[in-house]
C-alpha cells in the first residue's frame, strides 16, 4: 500500500487556512515527482499530516527521505501574509511504499 505524508513545523504556529494552503503545496509537489502518482491515485491517495517541533528536525526529516530515494517536497512561503518569505513551512513525502516511508517518520505526533 502506498501513502504519502505531510510534515508540518509546529513552532511557526500557522493559521488553520495558512495551514492548510501549505500542507496542499507539499502534497501536490511531492505526488508530481513520485513515480507512484498514478497507482496512489487509483488506490485512493492515502495521506497522514504530522507535526514536528522545528525547522532543524523538518530539515532532518527531508534529507532522510532524499538517502531513502522517496520524492520528497520542501516548501517555502512566498511571505505574503503571516510569515516572512522564504520560511521552510513543512515537506511533502510520497507517495511512495508505506513502510519506507513509516521507518521515517513513525515517531512523528498527528497534526
Amino acid at each position: 500500500m502506498l501513502k504519502q505524508i505531510i510534515v508540518v513545523r509546529n513552532d511557526l504556529k500557522l493559521g488553520k487556512g495558512k495551514l492548510a494552503a501549505q500542507a496542499a503545496h507539499a502534497a501536490i509537489s511531492a505526488a508530481e515527482i513520485s513515480k507512484f502518482k498514478k497507482q496512489w491515485l487509483a488506490e485512493g491517495q492515502k495521506k497522514v499530516v504530522v507535526k514536528c517541533e522545528s525547522l532543524n528536525m523538518l530539515l532532518e526529516i527531508y534529507e532522510r527521505t532524499k538517502r531513502a530515494s522517496i520524492a520528497t517536497s520542501l516548501i517555502q512561503d512566498a511571505g505574503m501574509t503571516e510569515i516572512p518569505p522564504g520560511t521552510i513551512t513543512c515537506i511533502g513525502i510520497g507517495p511512495d511504499e508505506e513502510e519506507k516511508i513509516d521507518m521515517i517518520t513513525k515517531n512523528l505526533k498527528l497534526l
